[in-house]
């Protein structure tokens, strides 16, 4: 745990976390290693294998969404989005205007949250990202009609506990989707082809990756310390006629930064179809 990362050592909530799989099981584990009590927890899943490293770690664990949800505060829905719907229908019952629901479905509008949750019942639509995994997550949060400061505030102190979060109107989910949902994917894409660079000038390949690695890490540090503008730091790099302006003239003439742009205006696109 770092020293910006939420103390949830007195967070006083219950909370049940509908679905053990990636995306669940990273927040579950960024909210335990932030000292949430897992005696406050109970996360449910079909395979037990799943389930058994929670409850080894004192979780409580079911394969019964209904009865988890029964006395849950606060509930994350972490399945994939196909199935949001039906597991809130599942569960509705069990919902009232005191529970709130944090849906990590992406993709799946407040609409759909809050049509099947059922009338009162306040909902978190949040994009998340696989770097959660690693406890340096991107959750970009948009709260529904019923959901108000203080519960929003609790999920931020939450999931700061998994990485960092931002609050948007439902409008810019798509393209959060776009920039920071498939970002990742981005990231890997090129880190890969920096490593095979890096092989074919005769780099042993886990030298390359640990290169690369360390490269992506420094840089993405420098980026939010926000002291300059990533261009402005680009710059300071790039000396007249050195090895990085002969680079960066032929990422140029691949059009790199249009196709990275166009990339994430897929992304956008294709998530608000799949929302639709």
């Amino acid at each position: 745990m770092t020293s910006d990362t939420p103390d949830l050592s007195t967070f006083e909530a219950r909370i049940a976390v509908l679905g053990a799989g990636m995306m669940g099981g990273a927040v579950l584990s960024g909210l335990l290693a932030a000292d949430l009590s897992a005696e406050s927890v109970i996360v449910t899943n079909i395979d037990e294998d799943a389930l058994r490293p929670w409850a080894e770690r004192g979780v409580q664990t079911s394969d019964d969404n209904v009865a988890a949800t029964r006395d849950a505060d606060i509930v994350f829905l972490a399945v994939k989005p196909h199935v949001a719907a039906d597991l809130l229908d599942e569960i509705a019952a069990e919902l009232s205007e005191d529970t709130l629901v944090v849906s990590l479905a992406a993709g799946v509008t407040l609409s759909t949250l809050e049509g099947h949750a059922g009338a009162g019942v306040p909902v978190v639509r949040v994009m998340p990202n696989t770097p959660a995994l690693v406890g340096e997550g991107m959750f970009v949060l948009t709260p529904g009609e019923h959901c108000g400061k203080d519960r929003l505030e609790a999920v931020e102190q939450l999931l700061n506990a998994c990485g960092r979060t931002e609050v948007v109107p439902e409008r810019l989910q798509d393209a959060a989707t776009g920039l920071s949902g498939s970002g990742p994917a981005y990231l890997f894409y090129v880190a890969d082809a920096l490593i095979e660079g890096g092989v074919l000038e005769g780099l042993p390949r886990p030298m390359a990756t640990r290169l690369v690695a360390q490269t992506l890490f420094g840089s993405a540090a420098m980026v939010r310390q926000g002291d300059e503008p990533p261009a402005t730091l680009r710059e300071q790099v790039t000396s007249p006629g050195g090895s990085t302006a002969a680079a960066l003239r032929v990422l140029d003439a691949g059009a790199v930064r249009h196709h990275l742009g166009a990339a994430v205006s897929a992304s956008t696109k294709r998530s608000a179809e799949l929302g639709a």
